[in-house]
């Protein structure tokens, strides 16, 4: 990977899977760290079961959210080239940026609630942040986490680097890049 600058920031033009996964799940992250830090620690599991549901999809590419925002007409920016399959799958076939905030947000998070539980609920604070952090990435395109994976070089499916030609879609469909609502 070589070290690039700039600023990343996702496509917003329109609400793709991929996107609408990472607002329910900042979503759920904010709800669930308010109640584990005002009701009860052991909502702190839902969060982890929020990060389990993340490194998943990281590591195989199904996800939940996903299919069941696809039921509901969402098109993937993100999704496995399979024709018309009735499921969704997020592609797998290298370790691109999003994929790999994927796989970071599941393990932090998780590991932050476990702590919450077993030492401090200060540790909830971390997960607060994330859960606001997804939100304002799913409504901005702007990610703290994303940008410095794109500044250390790892490679964007979402909005390609334009240092990189003609094939900077790497795969993703030209309407996810374009703006263009199918």
């Amino acid at each position: 990977m070589t070290r690039r600058s700039g600023i990343y920031i996702v496509p917003t033009s329109r609400w793709y899977i991929e996107r609408t996964v990472w607002l329910v799940a900042g979503l759920v992250l904010i709800a669930a760290t308010a109640l584990a830090a005002a009701v009860q620690p052991w909502w702190a599991l839902l969060i982890i079961a929020t990060g389990a549901a993340s490194v998943t999809v990281a590591l195989t590419g199904f996800c939940v959210v996903g299919n069941v925002l696809k039921r509901f007409g969402f098109t993937p920016a993100l999704g496995r080239a399979a024709g018309r399959s009735r499921w969704y799958f997020m592609q797998t076939d290298a370790w691109y940026l999003e994929r790999r905030i994927y796989l970071a947000v599941g393990i932090n998070i998780s590991i932050a609630s476990v702590l919450s539980i077993a030492y401090s609920r200060w540790w909830l604070a971390f997960t607060g942040f994330v859960g606001v952090a997804m939100v304002w990435f799913a409504v901005t395109g702007f990610c703290i986490m994303a940008n410095g994976l794109y500044w250390l070089g790892a490679e964007p499916r979402l909005a390609p680097a334009p240092d990189r030609g003609g094939s900077a879609n790497c795969g993703v469909n030209e309407t996810a890049t374009s703006g263009v609502t199918p």
